[in-house]
């Protein structure tokens, strides 16, 4: 699930770049994630009280990371934010370190330090000097590896169901971001009536955020934040390929090969740990 979302997601910057033509970021991400909390309000009935302060909890933390990735590519090159943000790989074991009081395995460091070559390979960023918009970037990764180990706490030993925690926290994004539309502009713009920027708004709703969330949700129950920020480490290898595939962009053979060290890395990453053998009795 979580190699599928990171697939998803590394369509939804074209996909976003295109429906951003015809409409503000702000009053963008708050239609997006305002249809997404209409469509999870079925599932939230009847655990409203449950779902509440960790959902609030969780959202605060995304509509954090949403607008620190907004504005700061916005401040950036495209390959410096791709580099930037690639760090959560890195830095969600030292979190998940700080939160749980437990090591991360050995090993676990070096497969995110690896990623993170095959990152800085794939975007080309190889000489980082750091703006405004590049240190909003590093916070957005900071949080994203707050935000994986925060959702992991949040979910031991309850019982409120993934989708009910996704309504909750993609509800906090959408009324934030209006929030922040009407105080900053003290209006919303008219809605667009371009089917294009529609057909790109449903494929963002239903897929990049209902299924991504709830399935980031769903599967911090069952696996580490280290592992789970692994697997979705290959979001840039997918995103450079829709890129090619859908977009008409180049990729060099360094690019190429970065993207392999990714995908290396999250499948190393996902091994089970070997099991000592215990040698029977004689």
């Amino acid at each position: 699930m979580l190699l599928m979302v990171a697939l998803i997601w590394g369509t939804s910057y074209g996909v976003a770049k295109s429906a951003l033509v015809f409409y503000p970021v702000l009053g963008f991400l708050s239609v997006r994630f305002l249809l997404t909390f209409v469509l999870l309000l079925p599932w939230l009935r009847g655990h409203v009280r449950a779902a509440l302060k960790p959902g609030v909890m969780m959202g605060s933390i995304l509509l954090s990371i949403f607008l620190a990735e907004t504005y700061g590519v916005a401040m950036t090159t495209a390959s410096n934010a791709a580099f930037l943000i690639s760090l959560c790989v890195v830095l969600t074991p030292l979190v998940e370190w700080a939160m749980f009081g437990q090591r991360p395995r050995g090993e676990t460091f070096g497969y995110a330090g690896l990623s993170l070559l095959g990152a800085l390979m794939l975007t080309g960023a190889r000489d980082v000097v750091l703006n405004p918009g590049d240190w909003l970037i590093l916070l957005a990764a900071l949080l994203r590896a707050l935000m994986v180990c925060t959702t992991r706490k949040l979910q031991l030993g309850t019982q409120v169901p993934a989708l009910a925690l996704t309504a909750v926290q993609v509800g906090v994004v959408g009324f934030g971001t209006l929030a922040i539309l009407l105080v900053t502009t003290g209006g919303v713009p008219a809605l667009p009536l371009h089917l294009a920027f529609w057909s790109q708004t449903v494929y963002l709703v239903l897929f990049c955020t209902l299924f991504a969330f709830f399935a980031q949700n769903f599967a911090l129950r069952h696996t580490s934040p280290s592992r789970t920020s692994l697997l979705m480490g290959a979001e840039p290898l997918f995103g450079a390929c829709f890129a090619v595939m859908w977009l008409g962009e180049q990729l060099t053979l360094v690019s190429w090969c970065g993207g392999a060290l990714i995908v290396l890395a999250s499948w190393l990453g996902t091994r089970p740990p070997k099991v000592a053998k215990v040698a029977a009795p004689a």
